[in-house]
């Protein structure tokens, strides 16, 4: 394994399943809140929220960020 991966803490983890940890954890209504984009706050899914974040970099990297900090690997 290459040293770029031990210092990843996300990598092997799924986008989708970071994605269903903070609902789990947070809620939609809560996500909304902390990261403010459409697909957490007009009618959200996993699917709807999964084929934006994988569009755009920077709402990925809020929810990525959130996650590390959510499991204290941030």
């Amino acid at each position: 394994m290459s040293e770029e991966h031990n210092n990843n803490p996300l990598h092997g983890i799924k986008l989708k399943d970071i994605l269903e940890s903070l609902v789990q954890h947070y809620g939609f209504k809560e996500l909304a809140k902390r990261i403010e984009i459409r697909c957490f706050l007009f009618d959200p899914t996993i699917n709807s929220s999964l084929k934006f974040l994988r569009k755009t970099p920077w709402a990925r990297k809020k929810v990525e960020d959130l996650y590390l900090q959510m499991t204290g690997k941030a």
